[in-house]
């Protein structure tokens, strides 16, 4: 079965798992202590280390293990937030940035302090030169991942961190993505990683803090981990981490160009094959493993359900798939679609055939799913008598009101407006990407008893 969410989390690293299996051995001990086990467990240790910060390049002595990538998030910014207290509250951060960087910005706005996010184009990078003019005398950190979670795009990270070095404000980088393809552009001050998102086993990540940045450690103080990581080092999984790191970066030039291949063919076929679909993301500064794309009328959660009955493991930011039905932050930002959303990442190994047959199979499989939503297959052409017409969507989920406006659109002359009706945080983003789709033209959200009333304008 074709697993195609290695950003979620990639399989497990042949090198991950042999030294994994000789460090539950060797490295059971204690190693803070001085006895013989402790003292080889402690040289694990060390050794796991400059491994790792050899591929973030950093220096040994300015990397910690944490237990999660979320928790090196966590960490890094409440720390340096702290370090540089007396400077300002101001957190800079990319509106698309990992839900662990929102969280942890929200937090901070909760305990009063203020955050600023920056926006993005529609590629899904920020403008360097906005996130430089957000950069105020108060803030004391400012944070850009490396590379998207979600669509694969890469932040200008070297122009932004040489933009924070001008303004003396450190950078956090979220590197969880990127790591296994290459170092991170110098410059920033602060780095995040996860090892799950590279083969390595789940429950280490890694925090990078440069010397000279101040950073202050927060919660009750502890002798492990420069104080910066409390409790018991898992140290077989640190040292599987580590190793495979080494090894994926070892193999990450081929593999890298052969899983690009790949992805440019989802790219080019997938629009081809299935209509009214839309690629999202940069086409080009990429990462390249990774494609996002959406489906006009179709409902998330059933498409992902159907690919998984098919055999294929995909994943998705469509508010479908989601417990809040809200669409993904990251969409939103973007200001694409998010209906009928699917993420494919894949992991290293990948087969061309496996690639070639999801390829075959979808396009029967979003066909069925608009069928079964009684999507529209052409829009109407008999004009109304009206010169307006409001749809009543509420109480309906994506992606029904986008399907309700496609089938009537066609129904109201040129020049006259559609209102739909929805109470569904989606229609607000979903409405106004199908109009740059179908080329009409979004007039804007008006206020409702329910909901809120979106109003589009026939040009064609």
């Amino acid at each position: 079965m074709p697993y195609f969410d290695a950003a979620s989390a990639a399989p497990l690293h042949p090198v991950a798992r042999q030294a994994l299996l000789a460090a539950l051995d060797e490295g059971w001990a204690d190693p803070a202590r001085l006895y013989r086990e402790g003292r080889r467990a402690r040289l694990l240790l060390d050794a796991a280390r400059e491994a790792a910060a050899e591929g973030v390049g950093c220096r040994p002595d300015e990397l910690t293990f944490t237990s999660s990538g979320t928790r090196a998030v966590y960490s890094g910014i409440s720390g340096a937030l702290a370090g540089r207290r007396r400077v300002g509250r101001r957190l800079v951060v990319s509106a698309v940035e990992h839900s662990s960087v929102l969280h942890a910005a929200a937090d901070h706005e909760d305990r009063g302090g203020t955050v600023h996010q920056v926006p993005v184009e529609r590629t899904g990078a920020v403008d360097a030169e906005t996130f430089g003019r957000a950069l105020t005398e108060d803030t004391a950190l400012a944070c850009l991942q490396s590379a998207s979670h979600e669509v694969g795009t890469e932040q200008p990270v070297a122009e932004a961190a040489g933009l924070c070095r001008a303004a003396g404000v450190p950078l956090l980088v979220d590197a969880a993505q990127s790591l296994a393809w290459g170092p991170v552009p110098e410059g920033w001050s602060l780095l995040a990683g996860s090892a799950h998102k590279w083969g390595g086993p789940a429950g280490v990540g890694l925090l990078a803090v440069r010397k000279g940045v101040r950073f202050a450690p927060q919660g009750p103080a502890d002798e492990r981990e420069s104080g910066r990581a409390p409790g018991f080092e898992n140290l077989p999984a640190i040292v599987a981490a580590a190793a495979s790191l080494r090894a994926v970066r070892a193999e990450a030039e081929a593999e890298g160009a052969r899983l690009r291949a790949l992805v440019d063919r989802i790219r080019a076929r997938v629009p081809a094959l299935v209509p009214d679909v839309e690629v999202v993301g940069d086409p080009v500064r990429r990462l390249p493993h990774l494609v996002t794309f959406s489906c006009l009328y179709v409902d998330g959660e059933t498409l992902l359900g159907e690919l998984d009955r098919a055999g294929f493991s995909v994943s998705s930011g469509s508010s479908c798939t989601s417990s809040t039905l809200t669409p993904s932050h990251v969409l939103k930002a973007m200001g694409v679609l998010s209906e009928g959303n699917v993420r494919v990442s894949l992991p290293r190994g990948t087969a061309e055939e496996d690639v070639d047959r999801f390829l075959e199979v979808l396009p029967g499989l979003v066909a069925g799913v608009r069928e079964k939503l009684d999507a529209p297959v052409a829009a109407a052409s008999s004009p109304a008598p009206d010169d307006s017409l409001v749809v009543d969507a509420l109480g309906k989920r994506c992606p029904i009101p986008v399907i309700e406006l496609a089938k009537v659109i066609g129904g109201v002359p040129v020049g006259a407006t559609v209102t739909v009706l929805s109470d569904d945080e989606a229609a607000r983003l979903d409405i106004p990407a199908w109009c740059a789709m179908r080329e009409q033209e979004y007039v804007g959200e008006e206020p409702a008893d329910r909901g809120a009333a979106y109003v589009v304008r026939r040009l064609s």
